[in-house]
């Protein structure tokens, strides 16, 4: 057993994680910050899509934590175990007491592939696919490409999930990818979601319902994937109306996996009744412990779970950290905002941006609910190079 003390104490090297560091260790009277993480690489995963839709290598998408961590950082390779806020300090599983001043939750979310019963032990091969895994994402690029017709079906599953766009943006992929072979024809494209409708805002989803009708996909809401059976290759969804077992057979299937809160901090002092780090939705500011706030993923902030959500909590966190530091008021709020990039095609992109109660937050004079090329250009080369050197290095 041993202790440390640090003035910051950061849970996880992830988008939140890192970007929070860089702008802390950017100010006037920058504390002393921890990281503690034991992985050893970071993803962008907003490539994932286009690694799966066969644009960009999935190597494109990593680097290596010594790569993106920041200068000044004390970077623990290690996992929480449990947290202690009544007394300011944590506890890691190889056994080290951190101590802290202020401690930061940014750990991301948890992917639950094992809720869909035979998921894990298909996942990769005859025809089941997934792009939040970077092992398997190429198998997704594999599978549409060797298409040769039958049914393709994509998921989505009754919890919050990370980038809430992402498992119907696979789909329009594929379903053009299929039209230009030419087996569109003797394919069949279903949309099963465990969700009401396509999308959450009314602006976006009444674009996204006329590109469903025009390319012909078939949609399935409020049926959530509980079962593989892969040697029939069947899906099993569950009826969240109370209506029948709905089960499809598929000849691929791209799986979105449960998600929740990472069950260290489901199971502590410092969740929600849904498991979620539990803060103020404007100042992220924890709502029992005050010197403890959180952002990203884990948060139980009832907004999107994306990179871009990271990008405007980032500042918010940093200002009201500083001024609880020094004593002062938490003046910064932070709006709901979120943005989902959404690839409808291969160069198209309809970009969503909105905040809390689904008002409508976007960036350009023009309206966004159209598919464009240049949002596609920003989404595919633009936004992954403000990630590495700009947002990761804390210049937002």
């Amino acid at each position: 057993m041993s202790e440390e003390n640090t003035d910051v104490l950061i849970v996880g090297g992830g988008t939140a994680g890192i970007t929070l560091a860089s702008q802390l260790l950017a100010s006037e009277e920058p504390p002393r910050v921890t990281i503690i993480d034991p992985a050893h690489v970071h993803y962008y995963q907003p490539l994932w899509t286009l690694v799966g839709g066969g644009i960009v290598p999935r190597e494109a998408s990593r680097r290596t934590m010594q790569q993106v961590m920041p200068r000044g950082v004390n970077h623990v390779r290690d996992a929480v175990k449990s947290f202690d806020p009544e007394n300011d300090r944590l506890t890691t599983e190889g056994g080290t007491t951190f101590t802290y001043e202020q401690l930061v939750v940014a750990a991301g979310i948890q992917l639950n592939w094992d809720a869909v019963e035979n998921l894990p032990e298909a996942l990769g091969k005859e025809g089941v696919t997934s792009n939040y895994g970077y092992d398997v994402v190429p198998y997704t690029w594999e599978l549409i490409r060797g298409f040769e017709g039958g049914h393709a079906v994509f998921t989505f599953p009754a919890t919050p999930i990370k980038c809430a766009g992402a498992p119907q943006k696979i789909m329009y992929l594929a379903e053009e990818s299929f039209r230009k072979r030419g087996v569109r024809g003797k394919s069949r494209v279903t949309y099963a979601s465990a969700t009401a409708g396509i999308f959450g805002i009314p602006k976006y989803a009444a674009a996204l319902n006329e590109i469903v009708a025009e390319r012909d996909i078939e949609t399935r809401f409020r049926k959530n994937l509980v079962a593989l059976r892969p040697a029939s290759r069947e899906a099993v969804f569950h009826d969240l109306d109370g209506g029948e077992e709905v089960v499809l057979r598929y000849d691929m299937i791209h799986v979105t996996p449960p998600q929740g809160a990472p069950d260290f901090i489901a199971r502590s002092p410092l969740a929600s009744d849904a498991g979620w780090v539990e803060v103020d939705k404007h100042t992220l500011q924890h709502v029992r412990h005050d010197n403890v706030f959180s952002l990203g993923d884990c948060s139980s902030l009832p907004c999107s779970k994306t990179g871009a959500a990271v990008r405007k909590q980032a500042p918010v966190l940093t200002a009201n950290l500083l001024a609880f530091r020094a004593g002062r008021p938490m003046s910064a709020s932070y709006d709901g905002y979120a943005s989902c990039p959404l690839v409808t095609g291969y160069g198209k992109v309809i970009l969503a941006e909105f905040g809390y109660d689904g008002v409508i937050k976007e960036s350009f004079p023009f309206d966004q609910a159209q598919e464009r090329y240049s949002m596609y250009a920003l989404k595919a080369h633009g936004l992954p190079n403000l990630y590495w050197y700009g947002m990761l290095r804390g210049r937002l």
